[in-house]
């Protein structure tokens, strides 16, 4: 993942996303849909295993999402590091566990962008950055 990375290809049909910030102790969640390009954050999930699985699922009945999106954290240079592993495994078992398309995004920076605007929840803010992002990308 360096440089800049291709515009996703999201089949037309797929309109509303639920996006995760994944973090080893929070994991901040947005829902946005296509049609508009903005998101809202959700409360975030303070849970590890499957205790947060539990809750994505619960986030899952309640939105109805055509597909998710995982934000994927880099070093500035584009580098991997040791939560880049961890954020795609995410993404991998979110696909495996609830059989939904999961669209990975570069979300270098978005907490720092979040705090910056002064989010009570930077989580959250960091979740809907990241969906907006991937919402701007899409044609």
């Amino acid at each position: 993942m360096s440089g800049q990375p291709a515009s996703p290809v999201v089949a037309a049909h797929l309109q509303s996303f639920l996006a995760f910030d994944f973090g080893l102790k929070r994991t901040g969640v947005a829902v946005g849909n296509r049609m508009l390009r903005t998101a809202t954050p959700q409360g975030t999930i303070r849970a590890e295993g499957d205790a947060r699985f539990a809750q994505v699922a619960e986030r899952i009945r309640e939105w109805q999402p055509d597909a998710l999106v995982v934000g994927v954290p880099l070093h500035p240079d584009g580098a991997p590091h040791e939560n880049t592993a961890r954020a795609l495994r995410f993404a991998r078992q979110l696909r495996g566990r609830f059989g939904l398309q999961v669209f990975e995004v570069d979300e270098r920076y978005s907490t720092t962008e979040a705090l910056a605007a002064g989010a009570q929840d930077a989580d959250a803010a960091s979740a809907c950055i990241i969906l907006e992002q991937f919402l701007r990308s899409l044609p």
